[in-house]
């Protein structure tokens, strides 16, 4: 089966559209800092939002679930450090 023209344009307009809607999937110019940023906070996220998650992580930290929550909160500011100096186009 031939790819036509038409079928990898239809591919790239989807992606494009995915790339707008959702900041997680990236673009081509996006910065690994900022692709590694991304991936951190939602995972970071998911913990705080399921319960038996925090439960799970609380007790492997011997952290209470409150005091757990309260730093994952606080890492998903900066989650993987200050952002690198970029240089000036």
């Amino acid at each position: 089966m031939a790819t036509t023209a038409s079928d990898r344009l239809l591919v790239s307009s989807q992606l494009e559209h995915l790339q707008a809607k959702y900041v997680g999937t990236g673009h081509p110019d996006l910065h690994r800092y900022d692709w590694l940023s991304n991936i951190q906070r939602d995972t970071y996220a998911s913990m705080v939002g399921h319960h038996n998650m925090m439960t799970y992580v609380s007790l492997c930290e011997n952290e209470s679930i409150g005091r757990t929550r309260y730093k994952l909160l606080e890492k998903m500011f900066l989650p993987c450090g200050n952002p690198p100096e970029r240089e000036e186009d």
